[in-house]
Order: C-alpha cells, then structure tokens, then sequence
C-alpha cells in the first residue's frame, strides 16, 4: 500500500500566504475609510473656512478628494483583476505610497487657516489629526505600515508646529500628542505581530488537520487498523474510553478470583481550550501528544493508560503497591506540568489537575470508582487547579450539598423561598443615601442558610440563571417604584449579575418587560458585573453595550481583584467602581491600602466613574475613607442587608442620627 504523505509549507509560501492575508484585510475596510477620509477633510476645511477663509483651504481639499478618487479608482483595479492573491507585495507597496501620500497631504493641515493654535478652529485639527491617526490604526492591524505611513506626517507637522509655539499649553499638548504617536507605533507593530501569529498558527493547523484527515483515510481502508482504532485514541496512541471501560469493569469483577487493590488517577488539563481558541486546535493536539508521552514515561508497562475525551486522562493501576504507584504517577504528571510544551517555537505551560480514587476504599464497583475519582478532581479543580487529590468522604459531602441546593432551587425562586434584602448605600460627605443593592438570601429546608454564591453555582449548573437574575430584578424594580414614596426620588438598585450569564441569555431582553411592568426609569436600575465579564469582550461587551444604550447605570464590582481594561471602563461608559472589602480590612492602620485606595478613587475621578467602598464596618474605616476622598460606601456600619419592609423604620432612623454615623477619627 502506497502511503500518502502531506508535507508542510515550506517559509516561503507562508510568507505568502501571510502577505496575501494582509492585503485582502487591508482593502477590506479601505473604501470606507476613503469615503470617511473625503467626509472629514470636508467637514474639516468647514470649520477653518468659517474661522478663517483661505483658497489654500479649498486647494487643500481638493486635492484631498483628487486624491482618495485616485486610490479608489486603484482599488477598483487591483480587485478586478485579483492582484492581492497573485501579487500581494505589490498591493502592499501601492498601498503604502498612496496611504504615505494622503499622510503628506493630511500633514498641511495644520498650517491651514492662519496656523495651528491650542483654541479655537485650529484646535480643532488636532483632534482631528489624532483621531484619523487612531482610525487609521483600527481599520489597519493587519499591516502596520500603511498606518503608520498615513498617520505619521500629519502627527509630526502637529508636533512642530506645537513645539515652535514654545507656550505651556502647547508644550503639554505636544507631549500628549507625543505619547499617542508612540502608542500607536507600538499599538501598530504589535497589531501585524499578532495577525501574523494568528495566520502561521491557523496555515499549520490546516496542514496538520489535512494530515490528519489523510491518515484517516488511509486507517479507513485496512480492517485491522479499524479495529485498532476501536480500542485506541488516534491521536496519541493510548487507550480510549471503549478500552477504559472495558478494562476497568474486568478488573473490579476479577476481585472474588484473584482480589488486589486498585487506583484509578484522572487527570485533566487546565485551560485547555484557551490554548484550542487562542493556538488553534494543531496546538491542542500537540499539548494532548505531549502530555499523553509524559504520562507513558511516568507509568509502567503494567499500568493501563487511556485518553477519556478531550483533554482528559486516565491511568488504571492495580497490585499491591498501586496507591503509591498512583500517587507517585498523579504527582509525576504535576511536576512535569511545569516544564513548558514548545508550540510553534514558543514556549507553552499547560497545568494538570489529578483525582485519585482506591478500590474498594472509595468504591465497591466500576462505576462508584469512577465517580469518586471523578469527584476528587472536581475539588482539585475547585481548589485552585494543578493540585493532586485523594477522594474522602468530606469531598462527597460538598457534592451531595450542592446536589440538594439544586434540587430544591426551582421550587425555591418559584414560591419565593429566595427572598431578596437591600443594603443601603450613603454619601460619606452628608450621609444621604445613594442607593441600595440587592442581595439574595436562602435558608434551605435541610441545610439551612445557603449562601449567595452556591445559589448563583447551582443556578447556573441548571440553567436557570435567568429565572433568578428575573426573580431579583422584579424585586428592585418594585423597590424602585416604591422610593418616591420614602423621600428618595433620585436613589437607585443595583442587581448582581454573574459573568456566566452573559453566554446563555440576553439581560437586556430579559430586564425590559420587568422595567415596562414597573414603569420605572432604566437608570434607576444599576447591573453590577464583576471584573470576570469583562475579559470576554465579544460576547460580555456586546451585551454591556446593549444594557448601557437602553439606559441602564453599569458598576463594575469588586473592582481591583481581578483584569479589568481601563479602555472598556471608557468605551462602555461604566457608571460606578465598586471596591472590594479587602482594601479597607485595617486601612486605618496600613499604608499600602490607604495608598492602594487613593489610587483606585484616582482612576475613578480620572474617568469620571463613582467610586463605591464596600464592606465598610465601623466608624474608623469611614472616617479614613472620607479622608482620602471616598464619596460613597457601603457596610455594616450604616445598615444590614434588610427586607423592603424594614427600609422606612431603617430610613427614619438614619435620618434621625442627621444622616450619619461617622465620628471623627485619627489616620494611624
């Protein structure tokens, strides 16, 4: 039989294929950005006409517009006679030259309308200048040159002519259009690496999957092979599930005739389909080879090793020794985790979590092993990943908990056994109050009191995330359309809302009949997110916009603790910060946090965001607070979560104390 072989592309054509990507991506956005070009050239010489009227301007336009008609009409041709795949680096160049001419004649915009100055219509071009640089770049990450070419003569004639006016404002403006230029070079050059990055990753899985594909087809005409592969995972040669199964199931049932313990190990990837999304799946499969080979040398020729599904391992050890063996093969794999996987010529750490069960300590069949293994990895996993765990009892506990609170959770949010409280939020300056927020609560039948982040758990394990989120929301908009009627017409409700959700449901569809209902102001009611949702900025940010347009407050909770993008904080218009406790935990007392605080309520009054502090508990933290310019908090101090019943008799009494329950207290 003649095998096929598929060979890889060799640098060159890659380079090529990477080149043909960069030019079909460039002239994929460029008759909108000439169409914008001419819009704002336009609306441009306008405001300097009525400033200032020159014939230089009508001139400058002119050719502005002769200009961008000629690299249309360029585009035009090269699209119709299919040049960006059969000459991609002649695109590229006439790309460049026409983008570095319209920078040209962008650059003697400045000098238009009696010379740049830092007010009125000329000040006007350097915003301008700068935001054509910046659209230049986003409509560019592909190939950094052609924005850079476009954006950098009118940047450098804004600068020299900022700089000759040698005057402080024009000095400070200088150097923040000094700060952009490099942002966005570096911004640029990082963009094209990253593109380039995406397609060699996305050329090599395509030859990898044709290579794949190809070997399949070969395995599909031997029975033999088919056979092979029926108890054999293709990929990395080891046991599959079928052989698993299989193996296992014989030797529980060989216990009466020949009885020796056994150690079931499960091992699972951490984050492994960061590296499918981010690498491509070609790099998953090397992880997956990688760590297969590894867990070969850590185990003997006895041991049976198998690839569940995805990226999960098994190895089924049995003999006298097999719990030490097992653990001696669980801690192998974890320290040989640390050793990075190379993946393209880079360098690629991938974590493991592991669960050991024993039989017949944790199980008396296959399938009770199995579960319980499959529960100790669960807690490795829960707690805190690339750790090796030993099934026990108590670990079932957590899970046989869980399973009763999603039993018992429908039923709960449908006859109200949720209930939602309201803790106030005050204004440190006068103590008026703000705001609340709304909290759940639940005291379970047989558990008794579950706590808020169980429920949210489980919620989401049984989808039903949108009833409870809509369960809460009912309740503050009801609050809300009771406020007026406490004196507190402008106060809003904030609702929690899981990062999870905002992959199963639209919030915004969701909250609409419930604001509608209720007839309430959509800004009344605040979304809080934590800092999570905010990584996923295709599908959490697509619905934050859709929830900041309908005109709902947004607050990022627990701010601080985890990756949030300043950008989006400004892009998505976001209403408050929340600060977590554990910045005010001893603040009166530590440096560090009365530092770490005064710079988080800094960014919130840079960006023009409310700064909240949460878990404020007694009088001497809020008087710190009030210190270091804190304006609204949150805590114990000034009220308890409370029903809606007791917020008049909670009002009243925080009225009579004048609004406040600070004294004066000393910074240590």
């Amino acid at each position: 039989m003649v095998q096929k072989v598929r060979t890889s592309p060799d640098d060159r054509t890659i380079a090529r294929q990477i080149k043909t990507a960069q030019a079909v991506s460039v002239l994929g956005g460029i008759v909108l950005s000439l169409v914008s070009n001419c819009f704002i050239a336009a609306t441009t010489a306008i405001v300097l006409w009525l400033y200032n009227p020159a014939i230089s301007i009508i001139v400058w336009l002119a050719a502005i517009i002769l200009l961008n008609l000629a690299r249309l009409i360029g585009v035009i041709h090269i699209k119709r006679n299919r040049m960006q795949e059969n000459a991609p680096e002649t695109v590229l160049s006439i790309l460049s030259v026409a983008a570095f001419l319209a920078g040209m004649l962008w650059a003697f915009a400045p000098f238009l309308g009696g010379g740049l100055t830092t007010d009125g219509a000329n000040a006007y071009i350097i915003f301008i200048i700068a935001g054509i640089s910046a659209g230049a770049l986003m409509q560019n990450t592909a190939y950094s040159l052609t924005a850079l070419l476009f954006g950098g003569p009118p940047l450098a004639a804004t600068l020299y002519l900022l700089i000759h006016q040698a005057t402080l404002m024009s000095s400070v403006i200088a150097a923040d259009v000094l700060l952009l230029t490099v942002m966005m070079v570096r911004a640029s050059t990082m963009s094209q690496a990253s593109f380039i990055r995406s397609q060699e990753d996305r050329l090599r899985a395509i030859t990898l999957a044709g290579s794949l594909s190809d070997a399949n087809q070969e395995i599909k005409l031997s029975n033999t092979q088919l056979e092979t592969l029926a108890r054999l995972d293709p990929l990395t040669g080891l046991g599959n599930r079928a052989l698993f199964n299989a193996h296992l199931h014989t030797l529980v049932a060989d216990q009466d005739a020949h009885p020796r313990p056994i150690a079931l190990l499960i091992i699972d990837l951490d984050r492994f389909k960061a590296i499918n999304d981010t690498m491509g799946h070609g790099a998953g499969d090397k992880v997956l080879v990688e760590v297969g080979a590894r867990l070969s040398r850590l185990s003997g020729p006895q041991d049976r090793i198998v690839r569940l599904g995805g990226d999960e391992f098994a190895v089924i050890v049995d003999g006298e020794d097999a719990a030490e063996r097992a653990q001696a093969i669980g801690a192998g794999i974890l320290a040989s985790a640390e050793q990075p996987i190379l993946i393209h010529g880079r360098p690629t750490v991938v974590g493991t979590s592991a669960g050991l069960a024993l039989f017949p300590d944790h199980g008396h069949t296959a399938e009770e092993l199995f579960a319980s293994a499959d529960i100790a990895l669960y807690a490795a996993k829960e707690g805190g990943r690339r750790r090796l765990n030993i099934f026990n009892p108590d670990l079932k506990a957590q899970i046989d908990r869980q399973r009763l609170i999603e039993t018992g959770l429908a039923e709960a949010i449908a006859t109200g056994g949720i209930r939602v409280v309201f803790q106030p939020q005050v204004a440190l300056s006068d103590g008026h109050i703000v705001g609340f927020e709304a909290l759940l609560r639940w005291s379970h039948p047989t558990l008794g009191p579950v706590s808020p982040p169980e429920v949210v758990l489980a919620a989401h394990a049984l989808h039903l995330s949108e009833r409870l989120t809509r369960h809460i929301a009912s309740a503050a908009a009801a609050l809300i359309e009771r406020l007026p009627e406490f004196g507190l017409d402008d106060t809003s409700v904030a609702i929690n809302v899981s990062p999870r959700e905002f992959s199963s449901y639209s919030l915004s569809a969701m909250l609409a009949p419930i604001v509608a209902e209720y007839g309430i102001d959509p800004s009344k009611l605040e979304v809080e997110i934590t800092e999570e949702a905010m990584l996923d900025t295709v599908t959490a940010g697509e619905e934050l916009a859709r929830l900041e347009q309908a005109g709902y407050r947004l607050a990022v909770d627990d701010f601080g603790m985890g990756h949030s993008s300043l950008a989006y904080l400004v892009s998505l218009r976001i209403d408050r910060l929340k600060i977590d406790r554990s910045f005010v935990t001893g603040i009166a007392a530590s440096r560090q946090n009365q530092a770490l605080i005064s710079a988080l309520i800094g960014i919130g009054h840079a960006l023009h965001i409310d700064i909240v502090i949460e878990g404020v508990e007694n009088a001497e933290e809020a008087e710190v607070l009030r210190m270091l310019g804190c304006s609204v908090v949150q805590g114990y101090h000034y009220g308890r979560p409370m029903p809606v019943e007791d917020i008049p008799g909670w009002i009243a009494a925080h009225q009579e104390n004048g609004g406040s329950l600070i004294k004066a207290l000393p910074i240590r």
